[in-house]
């Protein structure tokens, strides 16, 4: 993908990842894949990277509130194909990219950061 070849990604690969991520985060809060597991509000969709042939998208998820991160990839393992679907009705590609579900661990980096930042220690030395 973009990261791993140390080229950086097309203004044409940003713009379909952007808009894989909107169908796929709107296709999730609309309840258009059902999961009692998580509530449609329950899952973020951070970051979709395209490879350059557009044959497969790297999507950025996590839940609301952290954790239960290998559970949510489970749940969009199984309904990748219904997400295929609703994103090859709503794209104007050639082919409907195969969908990677990856955790997304931005979310509990920054917490991280936040926490060490406001430490007495680190505070006291700013």
């Amino acid at each position: 993908m973009t990261r791993t070849s140390g080229k950086a990604p097309s203004p044409r690969q940003l713009k379909v990842g952007e808009e894989i991520k909107r169908i796929l985060a709107e296709a999730l809060s609309r309840g258009e894949v059902f999961s009692p597991l998580f509530p449609s509000s329950d899952v973020i969709v951070s970051e979709a990277r395209v490879s350059p042939d557009f044959s497969v998208a790297k999507v950025f998820v996590a839940t609301l509130g952290g954790g239960r991160e290998q559970e949510l990839l489970d749940f969009l393992a199984k309904v990748k194909g219904q997400l295929r679907k609703i994103l090859g009705a709503k794209i104007k590609l050639r082919v409907t990219p195969d969908l990677t579900f990856i955790a997304d661990k931005s979310f509990g980096e920054a917490a991280r950061i936040e926490e060490l930042l406001y430490r007495p220690e680190v505070k006291r030395d700013l």
